[in-house]
């Protein structure tokens, strides 16, 4: 069903004839419950979240558990229910940090027998394993794998022909031009690479920069996964299971060893990659490899409250907001400063999932399919706690219809666009353009696809597990009618984004944040009111089984 509203944008109002044709609850509910979004009430919650006592709210650290604390009370003081673990407002979630430990080794042996050392930290690099504490290679053949795609309904396959079982597959890490953004991104992605160099035998991956000028991954921090209740990964970004033995990246100039006495070299292959057709081929050296891990362990939480649907039916299906609640903690000083607030990262968007909440404590009548506000950790550490949330909701799975996404509204200027970062894919852009013109907002294409925003924030944990999402960004569009915001806001980037300035005196459009708040409220009432639940558009990608 196609909504069609309009609405006074000074006031709010509704008219007679728009409403008539509108599924949406009655005009005086609506009314308050937009009223009742609050200004003062969303900067009283990002100073809260993004004080200095809440030290970064790193998970596992005092600080976070303010931060849980204190959203788990307000959505309780705005009737919602708890909807986590065992009747509480909190999912548990098991973060393991794994290192690789110093001694970590790789040679090649030629087919003459020779043997190269390789040196740790230059040449090559070991991701640490989350689950096995030492894993190793021994003399394992290898073979070049391209792009490391396997996609024959694309009409692009790097492993036709290709037999790597038993093998270590080398993959470049240049990203092939020939697909769309989206496409592209879910086939490059680390994860997706390491299943697919599973699913055809492989036991070994490596990642080789092609550019002598780019540095190899730096794992001083460690990588972090999420264990599940048997101990076991649940979730990670470089782990598909045991198979893999070893996961590595090598520098341009041991790309270049890899490639000695092949049937074809670099150059060559490379300019057949960029041609849009494989390059695979077997390569001579053999690899051996080992690596040790070791392991922090820690506690942290997603938060989950459920607003209750009205329909006696459809009130057992969800419509998902989510924010993540984390950010950065201490690290490296900047101007003086260590301590990193994340006001705006993402102090702003759990913000809006209160108001959104507060919301509906004003609305009489609650839409027909319930809501669903999760407030999610691990997003800094690689989207770990909606990956969690997506794959093992305390909900039943099926009944998760689509997933609302808010991080970093950027709301330093007024409010005039937006942005519907991935509602393209699906049958969500209708409900956008509605809520859009409900607003007098209007609806822009990305003013910044290089940055690659959707696969970046919650929303992609959702699309993952095959569940409609989007996330809502700022547009181009400006008071002064230079429509340059996103210049604008790419200065405020450099100056805030991930240090400790994005503090509470930073700047702050404080009114678009508020209507940041109901603009993502309207949206999701009319998802959660709508009959049918909404659907891939026919032949997406993301709509595919994959």
């Amino acid at each position: 069903m196609k909504y069609c509203v309009s609405l006074l944008s000074a006031c709010l109002l509704l008219s007679e004839s728009a409403l008539a044709q509108s599924v949406a609850a009655p005009l005086k509910p609506i009314q308050k419950a937009l009223s009742k979004v609050s200004a003062d009430n969303y900067k009283a919650h990002v100073q809260y979240l993004a004080d200095d006592k809440l030290q970064g709210r790193l998970p596992g650290t005092p600080g976070y558990q303010m931060a849980v604390d204190y959203v788990a009370g307000q959505l309780k003081k705005s009737g919602v229910e708890p909807a986590g673990d065992k009747g509480t407002f909190t999912q548990e979630v098991r973060l393991r940090r794994a290192f690789t430990e110093p001694a970590a080794t790789m040679q090649l042996q030629s087919a003459a027998g020779q043997t190269t050392v390789l040196k740790a930290g230059e040449e090559f690099v070991l991701y640490p394993n989350p689950e096995v504490p030492r894993t190793s290679v021994t003399a394992a053949p290898m073979v070049f794998a391209g792009y490391g795609i396997s996609a024959p309904s694309l009409g692009y396959d790097d492993y036709a022909g290709l037999d790597v079982k038993g093998k270590v597959v080398v993959v470049t890490r240049e990203a092939p031009k020939q697909f769309p953004a989206a496409v592209r991104l879910y086939n490059i992605d680390v994860l997706t690479i390491l299943q697919t160099a599973a699913r055809h035998g492989a036991v070994g991956v490596l990642l080789a920069f092609p550019k002598p000028s780019t540095k190899l991954p730096n794992f001083s921090r460690g990588v972090v996964s999420v264990l599940g209740p048997d101990g076991k990964v649940r979730v990670s970004r470089s782990y598909a299971g045991g198979q893999i033995q070893v996961l590595g990246a090598v520098n341009a100039a041991t790309l270049h060893q890899l490639f000695a006495g092949a049937a074809t070299d670099t150059a060559s292959a490379f300019a057949t990659l960029r041609a849009g057709r494989a390059a695979s081929t077997a390569l001579l050296p053999r690899l051996s490899a080992a690596q040790s891990s070791r392991y922090q362990d820690i506690t942290s939480y997603n938060v989950v409250g459920k607003i209750p649907g009205s329909d006696p039916q459809l009130r057992a299906e969800y419509v998902v907001h989510s924010a993540h609640l984390d950010h950065m903690g201490i690290g490296a000083p900047v101007q003086g400063d260590s301590l990193y607030n994340g006001a705006h990262d993402n102090a702003t968007g759990v913000a809006s999932l209160l108001e959104i909440a507060s919301a509906y404590k004003n609305l009489k009548q609650k839409p027909r399919r319930s809501i669903l506000i999760v407030a999610v950790t691990g997003e800094e550490m690689g989207l770990l706690g909606s990956a969690y949330f997506a794959q093992n909701p305390t909900v039943p799975k099926e009944q998760l219809v689509a997933n609302i996404n808010t991080d970093m509204p950027t709301i330093i200027a007024p409010l005039l666009s937006v942005v519907a970062l991935g509602a393209e894919n699906s049958s969500l852009a209708g409900p956008v353009a509605t809520a859009s013109q409900m607003m007098n907002l209007t609806v822009e294409e990305d003013p910044e696809p290089t940055e690659n925003r959707f696969s970046r924030s919650d929303q992609y944990s959702f699309v993952a597990q095959g569940i409609p999402a989007l996330h809502i960004k700022y547009g181009n569009k400006t008071a002064d009618g230079k429509n340059n915001l996103s210049e604008q806001v790419q200065v405020w980037r450099a100056k805030y984004y991930h240090k400790p300035q994005d503090d509470i005196n930073g700047v702050f459009d404080f009114e678009a944040g508020k209507k940041y708040a109901q603009l993502n409220f309207l949206l999701g009432y009319q998802i959660a009111n709508e009959v049918q639940r909404p659907t891939w558009n026919p032949g997406n990608f993301f709509g595919q089984a994959k």
